[in-house]
């Protein structure tokens, strides 16, 4: 005979903890993605865009929010068109990736990168770049692998400040 010692039974007035999902980010938040990335701006591991920025590319972004709460997480997809003589065809560059310092450590990141690497398999991209200050642990879970700026769109790739020493990261789709 198995006997366990069965635990508190549940307030039948409780109700469980809203659950967190992603979907894509409209201009109606470029405020809140401001004020998500402040912290990791001032940290140097990302680069500061004003508010209207975030307006004006809201298409580019996949936000997760909890119903009722701030903002939880972000991340920006933009897509390039294969340029002349290309290896690839149209490639998407990953960028500002920030989850907020309470939900870090929640699969609160993981989920917007598996839903960024769906959006993108869904719009036929052949791979994705992204540059990064941190570890990349992350990517590197999902795939990613250190390269140069070679193969990544050569407007991006002129745009990253050697200062940051970032590392870049890409997978093929």
């Amino acid at each position: 005979m198995i006997t366990a010692t069965p635990g508190p039974a549940p307030l039948p007035h409780a109700l469980p903890a809203p659950t967190s999902s992603v979907r894509p980010a409209r201009a109606q938040d470029a405020a809140a993605l401001a004020e998500l990335s402040r912290p990791f701006v001032r940290s140097g591991a990302l680069r500061e865009r004003p508010a209207s920025l975030y307006a004006a590319h809201a298409a580019d972004f996949l936000v997760t929010q909890a119903p009722g709460s701030p903002l939880e997480g972000c991340v920006g997809l933009r897509v390039y068109p294969a340029g002349p003589g290309a290896d690839l065809g149209a490639v998407g560059v990953v960028y500002n990736f920030c989850v907020a310092g309470h939900r870090q450590g929640r699969g609160v990141g993981a989920g917007l990168l598996r839903a960024l690497l769906a959006m993108a398999r869904a719009r036929s991209l052949d791979a994705l770049f992204t540059a990064t200050t941190g570890g990349g642990d992350l990517f590197l879970r999902y795939g990613f692998a250190p390269t140069t700026t070679r193969p990544a769109p050569s407007s991006w790739a002129e745009s990253l400040d050697p200062r940051r020493n970032a590392r870049i990261l890409a997978k093929i789709l």
